[in-house]
């Protein structure tokens, strides 16, 4: 798949997305409607651009169901009908229900987009992805497309599986949001924050939602929040507004005898977690496996809950994994590497390098 594809295509996707959702959120604020037709603009420029690029080697590559097929463009018609033939053939292959829930997802048919990813989930239960695009397509069959009961459910386990999944943790925000529980939006949004780009098209519009909750909910942000939506807006790093708490510097490194078996998809997660506590991450980094060979800094405002941070710990292990799946839990096949214990207060870069492969 050519990668400067997916990103113009995205890009063309956003843009239109911007033009056609901008009037449709303004009358959503004359008629104060702002809840079901807000989810309806987050849902749909969440999942048509992620529908798009899963679908392209479908559509646009027809080899991707039969090899030796001569490649010309489908519809998503035919596509739909390729997909069916081949599950008539292999009815317990996962990652066809995955591309005919997406199929049916850009088609707008949410029901059976559940469907096809339902019988997904039944051979990959705990695969965050898949949960969350079950939440989606249900969300888009209930009125004003509430998000609430399984697929609250099921996003609150997939950020439980991968508590950097940018995508479910902006849809379970939104859960928060309509069933009014704007403390929770809030804190939900602000764990998105700290993994997007500052000062970035994306971070400034959830930044724009961590206030909206704030003044529906009365409510104040503390210092640690105010920084981290302070960075979103000015395109600092999380922790710039302040020199307190630990930083610690991590240079990664891949083994050579390893690099054969980075994949395109892959992903880097950078974290450090108590060696004496939970296994829940004291602070995490997720980048594209192309910034190898990276630098990182870990910070207390990089934590996945405020008091489960760098300060609350003495010592820690840092480690760096290449997840080929996307998920932050290890899965067999991905590459890891870790050091440590090290003081927290260490000033000194700490050099991780990558030379394991998980079993």
């Amino acid at each position: 798949m050519n990668a400067l594809f997916l990103i113009a295509s995205g890009l063309l996707l956003t843009l239109a997305l911007v033009l056609v959702l901008w009037p449709l959120l303004r009358q959503a604020a004359r008629q104060d409607r702002r809840r079901g037709l807000y989810a309806l603009g987050v849902l749909l420029a969440l999942g048509i651009p992620l529908a798009s690029a899963g679908l392209y080697r479908l559509v646009g590559d027809p080899a991707a169901l039969e090899p030796g097929a001569a490649k010309q463009p489908l519809t998503i018609d035919q596509a739909i009908a390729k997909i069916k033939a081949s599950l008539a053939r292999d009815s317990a292959d996962p990652d066809l229900w995955t591309l005919l829930g997406q199929a049916y997802s850009a088609k707008n048919q949410p029901a059976k987009a559940a469907n096809a990813f339902e019988h997904a989930l039944k051979y990959k239960p705990d695969n965050a992805d898949l949960l969350v695009a079950w939440a989606q397509a249900d969300s888009m069959t209930q009125p004003q497309h509430l998000i609430d009961g399984e697929a609250r459910a099921r996003l609150q386990r997939a950020v439980a599986v991968d508590p950097t999944h940018q995508r479910g943790l902006w849809l379970l925000g939104i859960s928060d949001f309509q069933m009014g529980r704007y403390a929770d939006a809030m804190d939900t949004w602000i764990r998105l924050l700290k993994l997007l780009p500052p000062d970035s098209g994306v971070a400034r519009g959830v930044a724009d939602q961590v206030r909206l909750a704030a003044q529906r909910g009365g409510l104040r942000l503390d210092a640690e929040q105010s920084r981290t939506l302070s960075a979103a807006l000015a395109g600092a790093p999380a922790a710039a507004g302040s020199t307190a708490g630990p930083h610690i510097t991590v240079h990664v490194q891949l083994a050579p005898a390893l690099a054969q078996r980075l994949g395109t998809q892959t992903l880097l997660f950078v974290f450090a977690r108590n060696p004496a506590g939970p296994p829940m991450p004291l602070a995490v980094a997720r980048l594209p496996a192309s910034a190898l060979p990276a630098t990182v800094t870990l910070t207390d405002a990089m934590s996945m809950a405020p008091d489960v941070n760098l300060s609350s710990a003495r010592q820690v292990i840092i480690g760096a994994r290449l997840s080929a799946s996307g998920q932050a839990i290890p899965q067999p096949g991905d590459l890891e590497g870790s050091i440590g214990p090290i003081a927290v207060d260490q000033s000194k870069p700490v050099d991780v390098l990558i030379d394991k492969v998980v079993h």
